[in-house]
């Protein structure tokens, strides 16, 4: 395989990339050129990208549609943390020879966010610590989780795990998706019900789902509607799962107790967007790949993805189909 001149790393909001990976790995004459912004106007983008032989992305914050791609004529090799990109037209890119590569990750930090939303929802805790800092002392009653119930919308690996931490809360667990067995759910000691069932009985309904055609638009105004006026509803998947302007429509009006949201449906979130000001939501910027830990995972794999498509032997190569 022919050699790279120019690596840009994208979207590194926290301005950490260059410490996180080994990039004094790769070979001196390859210039590295990091990026802290997001550009979503396309020509702005392409422009930007247009020199690049290889990139660096970061999950799904800049999209690589088949309109992009046929815009960046020196690409060779495209890298993503993680092994699984949907924003990433992967056809497009083996069409015009454009190598793809994902890396590893490090644990499962998104479950640890799902319980902090969940804790902070349930216990009011940002409620509390911004009366405390302003003088005020227990302004308002929290709920516990033992004996509640928690209904998950996905039991795969991430929601299994969220499972178990459920039930070591105590809390009965409800799960659906839509091919879920009796056995899988059995196995974290959940019980499967239809979606009906678990919103309407759930105190607390976590989703955990991948985002699909099959999956946008899961939890709609019908399904919010079923859901208790004291529960609360948890995503840190995918913001289209949720009918958003249903969501803010229900705690509006108080039709369900709140909302902790780590995705949405666009990112970054613009100044004003209306989930901002709804009440009773606990709101985090897509955090939960965010740790150090999965950043030292991301970044050293994607040296290593560098330095194997310059050998010719490219690691963790993702392709169509």
């Amino acid at each position: 395989m022919p050699g790279l001149s120019r690596l840009g790393i994208l979207d590194d909001y926290q301005g950490v990339a260059l410490a996180m990976g080994p990039w004094d790995r790769l070979p001196q004459g390859l210039a590295v050129e990091v990026f802290r912004d997001t550009l979503t106007d396309r020509e702005a983008l392409a422009r930007r990208l247009a020199p690049f032989d290889a990139l660096v992305i970061m999950r799904e914050r800049t999209p690589f549609p088949r309109a992009l791609i046929e815009r960046l004529p020196n690409l060779r090799l495209l890298v993503t943390t993680g092994l699984r990109n949907r924003a990433i037209d992967l056809e497009a890119c083996a069409e015009r020879g454009i190598t793809v590569c994902g890396t590893p990750s490090f644990g499962n930090p998104t479950v640890d966010l799902t319980w902090g939303l969940i804790l902070s929802l349930m216990r009011r805790i940002p409620e509390q610590e911004r009366a405390l800092r302003e003088g005020r002392w227990q302004v308002a009653l929290g709920r516990g989780l033992e004996g509640k119930t928690l209904g998950i919308v996905g039991l795969g690996n991430l929601g299994s795990r969220v499972a178990r931490i459920g039930a070591a809360f105590g809390m009965r667990l409800l799960a659906w998706s839509q091919n879920l067995t009796e056995e899988r759910a059995a196995a974290v000691g959940a019980a499967r019900v239809d979606k009906e069932t678990l919103l309407a009985e759930a105190d607390v309904v976590t989703l955990h789902l991948i985002l699909s055609e099959r999956t946008q638009g899961i939890i709609g105004a019908a399904d919010i509607a079923r859901m208790k006026r004291s529960a609360v509803l948890v995503n840190t998947s995918r913001g289209p799962l949720v009918d958003q302007e249903a969501l803010i429509a229900a705690l509006r009006e108080g039709r369900i107790a709140g909302a902790g949201l780590d995705v949405f449906d666009q990112e970054p979130l613009p100044p004003g967007h209306p989930i901002l000001s709804a009440p009773n939501t606990v709101l985090t910027p897509h955090l939960g790949y965010v740790t150090e830990e999965n950043y030292r995972a991301y970044f050293a794999g994607a040296v290593e993805a560098v330095l194997g498509y310059l050998a010719g032997t490219p690691v963790r190569e993702l392709r169509p189909g």
